[in-house]
């Protein structure tokens, strides 16, 4: 579990760097500053999540067979992809809905996810 956390951060941390570099080169001109502001959101917020899985990982080796640290680092997971991605494609794409459902509906619900990860990276700690 701890490799994998360590390594999805990694690819996240660099994930982060890429899409933020995307927006700052090659939309900033095409973007409002008010659709520019909320992709900068999306990559600030995969960023520092990035380095939560990244904690994940390192607490994964005190902690091996915590289900509850290891449903924290698929709670950051899914809310990098739900609320950073949503921001994403709001922000650079015409895509309003995936399915039926509006993009802006989705935000929410990553960010309900990152909470919940911080909170289960909470009761995790009391097992350290």
């Amino acid at each position: 579990m701890s490799k994998l956390f360590i390594q999805l951060a990694a690819l996240n941390g660099a994930l982060a760097v890429i899409i933020g570099a995307f927006g700052a080169h090659a939309l900033k001109a095409r973007l409002t500053p008010e659709l520019l502001s909320v992709y900068e959101t999306g990559v600030q917020y995969h960023f520092w999540h990035a380095l939560a899985l990244l904690a994940i990982g390192i607490l994964a080796y005190q902690l091996p067979d915590s289900r509850t640290l290891m449903a924290s680092g698929i709670a950051f997971l899914v809310g990098i992809i739900l609320f950073s991605g949503s921001l994403y494609l709001l922000a650079s794409t015409e895509i309003l809905h995936i399915g039926f459902m509006p993009v802006g509906l989705i935000t929410p619900f990553g960010g309900m996810s990152f909470i919940i990860g911080w909170l289960l990276l909470l009761f995790s700690s009391f097992n350290i």
